[in-house]
């Protein structure tokens, strides 16, 4: 195409086409379907809060979506990550391995554990966890002992691995449920961006013991806020569901709790809402799928870029459009970032590094080559399910 010089006007042009010109957000809910209905429906009803039949039906409707035995619905994704790993097994001075490459709830929900988030490396092929470079680490850096593994350098407990499905790509799940069966890891898996996505016609969320989802605004679909945990442990289940409702025993008037628990359930309201949208998920995942398509198409002759797509053998729900500039053009990335919403095209780059935010510079880690390297040349471009309806 042109010179480099001109690549971030390039990029503009080219997004510009697909977004029909106009201006774009990185990523807008979509409300075609009966949320009104199932709003009002609550409304009506005066069930708003954490006990309703929406709250029922959003964990039932989801359990039969994912292929999940039982999902219990929770006010965040935070949250799910929290109890989570607690449920894991996870207690205080132990470590989590978890992606450098996260949202920093990832990293949060650890500490609010009281252990200590230890950082892996990034895979090129799906930005999740580099399972390879895992195993190799693992085997150096690790010992068990008395069927656990131990950090040989700090020589603290590592109780769980949290794999992170980075915009909708799934991990390379076979190799790392391998690799956590070896060193004795619980499996967490953090599908909060993944909902939709499927490894090996396996539901994102079900593949590790646990796995968590998030419905905040900008997720392919949304409560408000919002999150689920998926497990297929008839007990984990139960559990999560008492202590998310603060540990309360069940009684029609005395309120008798048993041990320390959360006020962590989804209201009501929030689960209609859910409900409604999880309705459309289907047409929303078609229309990122084209969506993703048609960016392919109007950024095929800039090839200082390159889209991230799915990996093998999974099915992303492609959530943001990804693109990744060439390493030698990683300088470009500001100037993109600045024209682009300037011009009404609201971009991203990727999270910095869990690693370098200054809670966990302490933290232990893995060489992270790849998760800096990333960092300086991910930007993520307008994604809503219904760009393509406004583009026509």
């Amino acid at each position: 195409m042109s010179e480099t010089s001109d690549l971030p006007e390039d990029i503009l042009e080219a997004i510009l086409a697909v977004a029909g010109g106009g201006k774009a957000s990185l990523h807008e809910p979509s409300f075609q379907g009966n949320e009104w209905k199932y709003l009002k429906d609550c409304l009506d009803t005066t069930y708003v809060s954490s006990v309703g039949a929406y709250v029922d039906r959003l964990e039932a409707d989801l359990a039969e979506y994912t292929g999940a035995k039982f999902a219990v619905a929770v006010s965040n994704g935070t949250a799910g990550l929290h109890i989570a790993l607690m449920l894991a097994g996870v207690e205080p001075g132990d470590e989590v391995l978890i992606p450098s490459l996260s949202f920093v709830a990832t990293a949060n929900a650890v500490a609010y554990c009281y252990a200590t988030p230890h950082f892996m490396e990034s895979c090129a092929d799906n930005l999740g966890i580099d399972t390879y470079a895992l195993d190799q680490y693992l085997r150096a850096e690790t010992e068990q002992i008395n069927g656990c593994c131990v950090n040989k350098r700090s020589g603290k407990s590592i109780k769980a691995i949290v794999p992170m499905h980075v915009f909708g790509h799934p991990v390379d799940m076979d190799h790392l449920i391998e690799v956590a069966a070896q060193n004795n890891l619980v499996v967490v898996e953090d599908a909060a961006e993944s909902l939709g996505s499927y490894y090996k016609n396996k539901h994102t969320g079900t593949l590790g013991q646990i796995g968590v989802l998030s419905f905040n605004g900008n997720k392919i679909i949304t409560t408000g806020g919002g999150g689920a945990i998926l497990t297929n442990d008839e007990a984990l289940a139960r559990r999560a569901k008492h202590i998310t409702t603060t540990a309360k025993i069940f009684h029609k008037w005395e309120y008798r709790h048993d041990e320390v628990g959360y006020n962590y359930r989804l209201p009501n309201i929030n689960a209609a809402l859910g409900c409604a949208q999880l309705e459309q998920i289907e047409t929303f995942i078609q229309a990122k799928r084209k969506l993703f398509k048609t960016y392919r198409d109007a950024l095929k002759n800039i090839p200082e870029i390159a889209l991230l797509a799915e990996p093998i053998d999974c099915q992303s729900n492609y959530w943001l459009q990804t693109m990744i500039l060439n390493e030698k053009y990683e300088f470009l990335l500001e100037d993109i970032l600045q024209v682009t919403n300037d011009n009404g095209i609201m971009t991203r780059p990727l999270w910095t590094p869990l690693h370098q935010l200054m809670p966990f510079l302490d933290c232990p880690k893995m060489n992270l080559h790849n998760a800096e390297r990333f960092a300086r040349r991910v930007i993520n471009i307008p994604s809503s399910s219904h760009l393509m309806d406004e583009a026509r």
